[in-house]
């Protein structure tokens, strides 16, 4: 394995975030020069932290599959929009660049987000070809595109059913213009990648109008999107196993542990 720590800072920008590889290594042993899909994670946590429990474990599922996994340890509050998507951007541009490398299959270079990650995760999926990022960034938009977005009990909108924390931490208070575009349902586009989307219906802090408001988006767009909604579960609950459950053993739920599976098919099936 290659595990690095990549600084994304960048000039004249308030990107400051860190990115944490997790490439598997060549092997003459193995499949010599087999490219593999890469899954960037972005933990959930409300824009004020990035939870550990939706990061390194994630990853190593990941890997697991045959995938290269990375990290993104994006800025937080008291940092605001646009901090975080510039760095997810740069974290993509990164990939992108070493692709050859680190053996990346550079047609399956996906996000995986949770929560206000899933959020974060989203926003690159309907803004990568925005003027904003390319200027601030001083590159083409080809470099931020995403082949596709996994969000896992994602913020959405900033509607009737947003998770007010998340925006507030993300945008402040106020700025009405920019929690309106912030509100995910009302930007996807053409360009939006293919999706794969999953949520409890019993979540009571997420909502799950948030992804079926952005399935309704997809749809409509003629996005290719695949939707779980599971029966039973909450918010948070990472492989939804034992392995990211919480000190108290909390944030398992068996029925939901089959969405990572489900992702692996998935991104096969790219």
């Amino acid at each position: 394995m290659i595990h690095k720590v990549v600084d994304l800072k960048h000039e004249g920008t308030p990107a400051n975030g860190k990115l944490y590889t997790y490439f598997l290594d060549n092997s003459e042993e193995l499949n010599n020069g087999l490219l593999r899909p890469a899954v960037i994670i972005c933990p959930g946590g409300g824009y004020a932290v990035t939870s550990d429990r939706e990061a390194e474990l994630i990853a190593l599922k990941f890997m697991a599959m045959g995938c290269h996994a990375l990290v993104l340890r994006y800025s937080v509050a008291p940092a605001k929009y646009p901090a975080a998507l510039l760095e997810l951007a740069l974290a993509m541009k990164y990939v992108r660049e070493n692709a050859g490398s680190y053996y990346v299959d550079e047609t399956k270079i996906v996000t995986c987000g949770f929560s206000a990650g899933g959020h974060l995760a989203a926003s690159l999926g309907v803004f990568w070809k925005e003027s904003m990022l390319s200027e601030r960034l001083g590159a083409e938009s080809k470099w931020f595109q995403p082949n596709g977005q996994i969000l896992c009990y994602p913020v959405i909108t900033s509607g009737e059913f947003a998770h007010k924390g998340s925006f507030e931490n993300l945008i402040g208070e106020g700025q009405e213009e920019l929690r309106k575009k912030m509100s995910l349902e009302y930007q996807v586009n053409k360009d939006t990648p293919r999706t794969f989307i999953w949520h409890a219906f019993g979540d009571d802090c997420v909502s799950v109008e948030n992804s079926i408001l952005f399935v309704q988006a997809l749809r409509k767009c003629n996005i290719p999107t695949e939707f779980h909604l599971y029966e039973k579960g909450g918010h948070g609950l990472g492989t939804a196993g034992k392995l990211t459950c919480n000190r108290d053993g909390s944030k398992i739920q068996k029925e939901c542990e089959t969405w990572m599976g489900l992702a692996e098919m998935w991104i096969e099936n790219a």
